[in-house]
């Protein structure tokens, strides 16, 4: 058990979402039987020493109908009992988390 990345397949899918100071990645990936699931991996850069956080989950195709309800479930009464405000998050290129996640090309963690 002890080398678990080498056994992820390749990615069958990627979106990025840049939201403010995190980095979402959503991907869709095949298990050696090619059944698909998805990681989700936060990124955020910790400013004590530059460094970038990541937290990972994975999410399997029998619970993705569970986890989409939970999701919208929360999210609706988020919206129905606090104002939501809508952020445009445009990249500042002076940013240097953005020229550091935007120049790593690779997925690996």
């Amino acid at each position: 058990m002890g080398d678990f990345e080498n056994k992820e397949r390749e990615e069958v899918f990627s979106k990025k979402v840049r939201a403010g100071k995190r980095t979402y990645f959503f991907d869709v990936k095949a298990t050696r039987s090619n059944d698909y699931y998805i990681t989700i991996t936060e990124s955020k850069k910790r400013f004590e020493d530059g460094q970038f956080i990541k937290h990972k989950i994975f999410l399997y195709k029998e619970d993705f109908e569970k986890f989409a309800e939970g999701l919208t479930d929360v999210v609706e009464y988020i919206k129905s009992n606090q104002e939501v405000v809508e952020k445009r998050y445009e990249p500042n290129f002076d940013d240097t988390t953005y020229a550091a996640e935007s120049s790593k090309d690779d997925f690996s963690f």
